[in-house]
């Protein structure tokens, strides 16, 4: 017969009805993804809400617009110059940061910033306060795509020199002392080196820099970051700095970031869309890679943009957890649904429950025997880790018994291609190496748990049972738990 969900409701040997006949028959279940888009630690979209000045993109949304129709969407992105917040020395405008923060914490997502040193806008001459410069700070002025500049109405500091360093290393401080350990705050960039924080120099004074600078700039975020995750920019290994740069970053921690995907193309179906998927093997089985696209609007003008397939390789190549919206929320969303859909589908990672079984009924003092069957259908493991647990609720919702596998962590789920990745379960006849046998689940006396019907609800989260992931299934009950059908306790 046909049980939750529309699903076939078996045991082990013939098709049965929910409830089965004797202590011996089990519940099987077979459950499909619903494809909605989820919203998990460690992944998603994100929306530039500023874009190197305080312009774009997020000022056109209203104070009350958090986008909330957009699947998968897990926060903001803010990207501005450090001269936006400390204009003078000491004195700081956080509330340019905190204001929009605040209205994407109060629905439950994230936020992640770059603070720059160099920008090429013409309305943001100083991204590095002018006060530095002028209490003694070395620097070039310049005009984007002439270089070095006396006449340039632009000013980029010396990357090396100490009192850039020095006044560098009071804003990070700062910086740190409200962000740094957020759970709040996904990560941060290291942006205080090259135009746009991205690592080089080519659209500003074009000096050539060593690896061992971009190591100090890194230090400097490590001193004081020392418990959110920091991104290194893929253009610090530019300009023959060599791979050097990111293998440090990657060896103390730092995570990969890879800007303006899609900005380039030649006519060889689009070999130049991204340059550095490469490098993602040393980062994406640790940590959360992060792309950003070019301007939506820009690459569409130029014709690059096309469908958008582009990105999704990209997501696929560098087995990327966020990707980043460079362009106004809305106009992107409505011209690329189809584009959003699919992404959400493999972006970071995604935990899908394809089987579980259990027994229809049960005496106290018995074994609860479960067994299920899990993938992730995602590019990236499962970082955040947890464990699947069993919670049993009665007719008003009320929880009468958690049973959590502290055994089965889905961070040992396996990465493949679309629908190819391995399945890893517990099941009376293992197939597969990593296959573990059914868990048995002891149930308290019964005056705890008493006898009657209840719902079982399957969870993804912490030992104790608190629930962290959301998984692609129906019947949620609020709380990151999914309703799969029913058990009786004799």
């Amino acid at each position: 017969m046909k049980g939750i969900f529309g699903l076939t409701i078996c045991t082990w040997l013939v098709c049965s009805s929910v409830v089965a006949q004797s202590q011996h028959d089990r519940i099987v279940v077979h459950l499909k993804d619903t494809g909605a888009g989820l919203v998990n630690p460690g992944m998603g979209w994100l929306l530039l809400h500023y874009d190197n000045n305080i312009t774009e993109y997020g000022l056109e949304l209203e104070p009350s617009d958090t986008v909330d129709d957009f699947p998968g969407l897990n926060g903001i992105y803010l990207r501005l110059a450090w001269s936006y917040i400390e204009p003078e020395e000491g004195k700081f405008n956080w509330s340019i940061v905190d204001t929009p923060s605040e209205r994407w914490i109060a629905k439950g997502k994230q936020i992640a910033f770059r603070f720059t040193s160099a920008e090429r806008h013409a309305d943001q001459p100083y991204a590095t306060p002018e006060w530095v410069r002028k209490d003694g700070a070395r620097g070039y002025f310049f005009t984007p795509g002439k270089g070095i500049d006396p006449q340039g109405k632009s000013w980029e500091p010396d990357y090396e020199d100490p009192i850039f360093l020095e006044k560098l290393d009071h804003f990070l401080a700062a910086a740190a002392a409200r962000y740094d350990g957020s759970p709040h705050v996904a990560f941060i960039d290291v942006g205080s080196f090259g135009v746009y924080g991205e690592g080089h120099t080519g659209s500003s004074s074009r000096l050539p820099y060593s690896a061992a600078t971009v190591r100090t700039h890194i230090d400097l975020y490590r001193k004081h970051f020392k418990h959110t995750l920091l991104a290194a920019n893929d253009d610090f290994c530019s300009q023959g700095r060599g791979l050097e740069t990111l293998a440090y970053a990657q060896k103390v921690g730092l995570t990969l970031r890879d800007d303006s995907i899609l900005c380039d193309r030649d006519d060889n179906a689009y070999s130049r869309a991204y340059y550095h998927a490469y490098l993602a093997p040393m980062f994406w089985p640790y940590l959360p890679v992060i792309l950003e696209s070019e301007r939506y609007g820009l690459v569409t003008q130029n014709g690059y943009w096309e469908d958008g397939a582009r990105y999704l390789d990209a997501i696929e190549d560098y087995h990327a957890s966020y990707a980043t919206v460079h362009w106004f929320p809305h106009e992107f969303l409505a011209k690329n649904r189809e584009l959003v859909r699919k992404a959400n589908m493999r972006m970071g990672y995604r935990l899908q429950l394809l089987e579980a079984s259990w027994p229809a009924e049960v005496e106290p003092g018995e074994a609860l025997r479960v067994g299920y069957t899990w993938r992730n259908a995602g590019v990236a493991p499962c970082l955040p880790g947890g464990h699947p647990a069993v919670t049993l609720k009665d007719n008003k919702n009320g929880i009468v018994g958690v049973f959590v596998d502290e055994e089965f962590d889905v961070r040992s789920l396996p990465v493949g291609p679309p629908d190819g990745a391995a399945t890893i379960g517990r099941e009376i006849d293992a197939h597969y190496q990593a296959d573990k046998p059914l868990i048995a689940f002891a149930l308290p006396p019964r005056h705890i748990l008493k006898p009657g019907t209840y719902s079982i609800y399957i969870s993804v989260g912490d030992k104790i049972g608190t629930p962290s992931l959301a998984l692609p299934l129906e019947n949620e009950d609020g709380s990151r738990r999914y309703r799969i059908g029913e058990i009786r306790i004799k």
